[in-house]
Formats: C-alpha cells, structure tokens, sequence
C-alpha cells in the first residue's frame, strides 16, 4: 500500500502514531517535504537517519523549506522504480524533482521545494538555500520525466501547492513564485487521481482530486 502524510519537521514521535504502526513491510510512506532530519549532518542526525532506514516500509520524502539541500545533494543517486532517487540508509530515500516512479504499478509524479515566508530570519548555507525554488534546468526535467509517461499519473506528491489551490486554500494572498505557476501548469496539463501536498500544515481532503496534509496518514487509493 501507498500512503502519505506531511510535514515531520524531524519530530520522531510521529513515527509512534497509530496510523504510521500499521503500516507493513513492502509499504510506502510518501512525506510531502519539511522532513527535517537532514538538517545537520551530526552523528546523533545520523543515527536517527540508520534508524528510520531500518523501518518495514519503505519512507520516502520530498524537499520543503526545512531541509538542508546542500546535504541531500551529497547522498548518492540510485536508480528507484523506475526514476533517480537519493539513498539516505536503508529504505529511507530521498525523492528529487521532476522525477516518475512506478510503485506498486501506480506512477507517481515528485516535485519537491517552496519559499521560505520567514527568509528574512534565516542564514544562508546554514538555514536557508537559494535553491529552495526550482530552477529551469529541473523545471524541464519535470516537463520531460511527464511527457514520456503522456502526462498521466496516478498520484503528485510535492511540498507546495499549484496557484488556485493556493488560492483556494488561503485567499488573503495573492503572491505567487514560480514554483506556484509550474505546479498550476502541471496541473492544467496533466491527468491524475490525487495530488497531496504538506506546506499549509492542514489536514483537508479538497473534491475533488486534492488533499492537504499535516499529521494525518492518508492511504493513496
């Protein structure tokens, strides 16, 4: 079975939850970016990072604001059902962006990043990475990973949401970055059954093909 969930912000009392014990060797976890245990690089990081490989199922995560990219880029790529993926230990990996897998004979489209609203009180290379929005390069990546799969998908997992939705979701604001238009052009373009995303700290299933998470665990079927 797949399943996803949302921000973990490196809180490992989540991993305790009811739901995420259910889940069975073969398994996926899909965690919709801000995993938040690559952050520091030290040995205690590390230990927790062997512990997490060493889970039944497989945990896999996309990149939000809280994540150290400069550390993710260091991981070794492997090949990963179908697509690249960064092997952090185990059955723990990292889901670069623009990449399709094919997991469980459902294709899932990833594409992880974000803008960090409280950038001002962040240091760049040690809390703060330019690159924390997509850049042309990954952006046509993305486009070509889609068209070979005739821009249909099963599931989109990714950290932000496209422009209406953001809309829709918070509609006091009207800003928008590019990431923001690339998802919205992902989303005009493409064919899926369901996209979660897990920026907005939300828990909300939105009719008819959307769901944002935050601690719940939704079953991707």
């Amino acid at each position: 079975m797949l399943y996803a969930t949302g921000d973990l912000h490196g809180d490992l009392g989540r991993f305790k939850s009811r739901e995420l014990r259910r889940l069975r060797k073969g398994d996926t976890l899909f965690v919709c970016g801000d995993f938040g245990f690559v952050w520091d690089g030290s040995k205690r990081e590390q230990r927790i990072l062997r512990r997490l490989g060493k889970k039944r199922y497989n945990i896999c995560f996309v990149e939000g604001t809280h994540d150290n990219l400069e550390l993710l880029a260091r991981y070794p790529q492997v090949d990963f059902c179908g697509g690249k993926a960064k092997s952090i230990s185990g059955r723990l990996y990292y889901l670069p962006r623009g990449e399709v897998y094919t997991i469980e004979g459902r294709r899932v489209f990833t594409f992880g990043g974000g803008e960090s609203p409280d950038v001002d009180m962040r240091i760049p290379g040690v809390s703060w990475w330019e690159s924390e929005l997509p850049d042309e390069r990954e952006l046509a990546h993305a486009r070509q990973s889609l068209a070979r799969c005739q821009n249909e998908v099963d599931f989109i997992v990714t950290h932000d949401c496209a422009s209406r939705m953001r809309g829709f979701i918070d509609m006091e604001t009207d800003r928008q970055n590019l990431l923001h238009v690339f998802l919205q052009e992902v989303s005009d373009a493409c064919r899926f059954r369901l996209w979660v995303f897990g920026c907005y700290h939300l828990d909300r299933r939105i009719p008819p093909r959307h769901a944002a998470l935050y601690k719940s665990v939704l079953p991707l079927e």
